[in-house]
């Protein structure tokens, strides 16, 4: 079986604005599909939803993204209608309760990245996918199965550096895994990254379930919790089952805080 994992971001890699709070963490988040599943199961399902409340078409596809959402922004305007928010948000949890995927996410503290390397500035963003990447192995491993990584676009300068950045990891491994062992698993030595009019499914998933899962591990690790009860706590309800474990153990492996 084939698996691949998408990753969305939230924050920046930018670490000279680590002392501003609102900028002070970088957090990546994957959502884990078998890749026949995204095609008989997740395509059909996510296209339907569309269709279903907005004016989707596929010559001129809508994309899912959480923040337009957020702010009923266009083509995401109905949902200043309450009754249809409520209806549209009941739906979408039944089918993220329904998809079979794993979430793994990492969270970077670039406040505390900085002081303790002062002379090692390894990018946070490539620091993160480095430590996702060994995580996702970890899991293929445990299944007996391979996949890749795919990435949403951010722009021409940042893809290249973040493709050479992966190359690298591939050919020479990690601190922690031999390039070796990465083979057995990745089947790719160069990574897949599509633009958010790809209208790709599996990223689009990413994209929104990373805020609530970016606010649960700052919470979990004692780092800010404002408190607000949000929608976002209803999604956290049906993605925890679905954050990554080993040995019912999630801190560290589906779950990681760096450094």
């Amino acid at each position: 079986m084939k698996y691949r994992i998408y990753i969305d971001e939230v924050g920046n890699n930018d670490l000279g604005s680590s002392s501003n709070p609102n900028h002070r963490f970088l957090c990546l988040t994957g959502v884990v599909f078998e890749l026949d599943y995204v095609k008989n199961v997740l395509v059909k399902d996510i296209e339907a939803l569309k269709i279903k409340y907005f004016d989707h078409h596929p010559d001129e596809p809508i994309i899912l993204h959480r923040k337009e959402m957020v702010n009923k922004k266009t083509p995401f305007r109905i949902l200043a209608k309450p009754e249809i928010e409520k209806e549209f948000n009941a739906e979408f949890l039944s089918l993220l309760n329904k998809w079979k995927f794993k979430t793994i996410t990492v969270l970077i503290d670039k406040l505390e990245h900085q002081t303790k390397y002062s002379t090692w500035r390894y990018d946070p963003y490539h620091y993160c996918m480095a430590i996702m990447l060994e995580r996702y192995h970890l899991r293929l491993k445990e299944i007996n199965a391979v996949g890749d990584m795919m990435f949403e676009s951010r722009g021409g300068k940042e893809d290249i550096r973040l493709k050479e950045s992966y190359k690298k990891i591939y050919e020479q491994g990690t601190d922690w895994v031999k390039a070796t062992d990465l083979h057995d698993t990745i089947t790719t030595h160069e990574l897949k990254i599509k633009s958010k009019t790809a209208n790709i499914p599996g990223l689009q998933v990413a994209d929104l379930v990373a805020y609530p899962l970016f606010r649960y591990a700052l919470k979990y690790y004692k780092l800010r919790d404002d408190g607000r009860e949000t929608f976002n706590e209803q999604m956290l309800d049906v993605l925890k089952p679905k954050i990554l474990k080993n040995e019912n153990k999630m801190d560290g492996y589906g779950l990681k805080k760096l450094p």
